[in-house]
């Protein structure tokens, strides 16, 4: 049978253990939290790029859908750029 002072020596190896098994899952877990915040403004950029481009290529369709010959289509055009530019340099000053 095990003395008492080598059981407490047990109970205290063990409590060390898992102190360090609890440090290193907190140090991992904070770990995991910047690379999840890190990911999720990734995220928020990409859907941000993603709505950016779907309105391109709906002016872009716009565009093409007017696209001739005549002076009055050319200008249709030159405005939906305009527009288009406007709309990117709001979009610029918005995210500063």
């Amino acid at each position: 049978m095990a003395s008492v002072a080598d059981q407490l020596d047990k109970v205290l190896q063990k409590t060390a253990r898992i102190i360090e098994l609890c440090n290193a899952l907190q140090e991992e877990n904070d770990l995991l939290k910047l690379e999840n915040q890190s990911l999720k403004v990734a995220l928020d950029t990409s859907k941000s790029k993603h709505i950016d481009l779907e309105e391109k290529l709906k002016v872009t369709k716009i565009a093409k859908s007017i696209e001739g010959a005549s002076e009055k289509s050319l200008d249709i055009k030159q405005k939906i750029n305009d527009f288009v530019r406007e709309i990117d340099k709001s979009i610029a000053l918005l995210k500063k």
